[in-house]
């Protein structure tokens, strides 16, 4: 096969490490679910209603992804900058219109991720009907843990999912609390994209979302996954 010549690199693969393993997961797609626990869509102002209403997604690209432990830089265009603390699921196998009750087939396993936010500008667009690209798919946006391997047929349904800011809580909840759990959203993702292995999906954030400034350390915990942990540096 004759080799392509491009005329630049061609993008890194981003990735994410394993646990127990030296080997690194490529990244492919990032799937966000949005307003994914009551709580926290009443405090966004647009409560849910599973009977009537589907999950919603919105994606970030795989470049916003950044490792556990980082500094970053405290973003450019806005005075809003939230954190939202989220189980993270990677997916390993292939998966189309995937029924639910062998969703979990498609689990490599999980993570513990944060999707950060420029709140004002996600508002604006949500208030303008516009995309919320700016608001939610920006550079470091999307820190993610090591990938944890399912033991398996494991399915997480259940266990605390918690965040605090500087030592003080500001999210505290149970994966019992999704409105779509784990099997529900990959069934669902799978009607309108073939799922592929590298793909992460971002399950939703419980309520207690707030802002951060420079200097601000986060820490956040999912309860069979592990820690993750966030420093927002100065502004470039």
């Amino acid at each position: 096969m004759t080799q392509a010549n491009y005329l630049w690199a061609p993008a890194p693969v981003h990735s994410l490490p394993v646990r127990g393993s030296d080997v690194r997961l490529p990244v492919r797609r990032i799937f966000c679910v949005g307003r994914n626990y009551y709580a926290h869509a009443v405090e966004m102002g647009r409560p849910v209603d599973k009977a009537t209403m589907s999950p919603f997604y919105f994606l970030k690209d795989a470049s916003a992804l950044v490792d556990s432990g980082a500094t970053v830089p405290y973003p450019t265009g806005t005075s809003n900058y939230h954190f939202e603390m989220e189980l993270v699921v990677a997916i390993g196998k292939p998966g189309f219109r995937v029924d639910e009750a062998n969703a979990h087939e498609l689990i490599y396993g999980y993570g513990a991720g944060l999707d950060m936010t420029r709140r004002d500008l996600q508002l604006i667009a949500r208030e303008q009907g516009r995309p919320w690209d700016l608001g939610k798919n920006f550079e470091k946006s999307a820190v993610c843990t090591e990938i944890v391997p399912a033991v398996g047929a494991e399915v997480l349904n259940v266990g605390a999912i918690k965040l605090q800011v500087n030592g003080v809580t500001k999210q505290s909840a149970d994966l019992s609390m999704l409105i779509w759990n784990v099997r529900e959203i990959i069934a669902d993702l799978s009607k309108f994209y073939h799922l592929e292995p590298g793909d992460l999906i971002y399950t939703g954030t419980p309520e207690g979302v707030g802002a951060v400034k420079p200097g601000d350390h986060i820490s956040g915990h999912v309860d069979g996954v592990g820690d993750i942990v966030l420093t927002i540096g100065q502004a470039e």
